[in-house]
């Protein structure tokens, strides 16, 4: 009885293999590259290293370092997507900002 009981808990133990992370990851880096996130911002660059890397212990089943990977990936990607966006939306408030001037002075000239 106390093998039985050594047995299932070594079944217990090992990690099953991460598909659904690998999936989301996946995803979340696909989504960043979508809006514009490249290999040269930083997060972006250690979100693919991670994914390889993720995807590699996942196919020597190292299944808890995959996982990890994994989900560090997944976060570099949406922190990469979040820098991307924000500096869109610094750009364009820039933008309207040069307009408004742009308008007040003609505003002011038209007087």
């Amino acid at each position: 009885m106390a093998v039985a009981a050594l047995l299932a808990l070594a079944g217990c133990a090992s990690d099953p293999a991460p598909t659904e992370q690998l999936r989301l990851t996946e995803q979340a880096v696909d989504q960043a590259r979508a809006v514009g996130a490249t290999d040269e911002v930083a997060e972006m660059k250690m979100a693919s290293d991670k994914l390889a890397s993720a995807q590699a212990a996942n196919g020597l089943q190292s299944y808890r370092q995959a996982r990890l990977l994994a989900e560090q990936s997944e976060l570099d990607a949406r922190l990469a997507e979040a820098r991307v966006l924000t500096e869109k939306s610094q750009e364009q408030l820039t933008q309207v900002n040069i307009r408004i001037v742009r308008l007040h002075k003609q505003l002011g000239e038209a007087q």
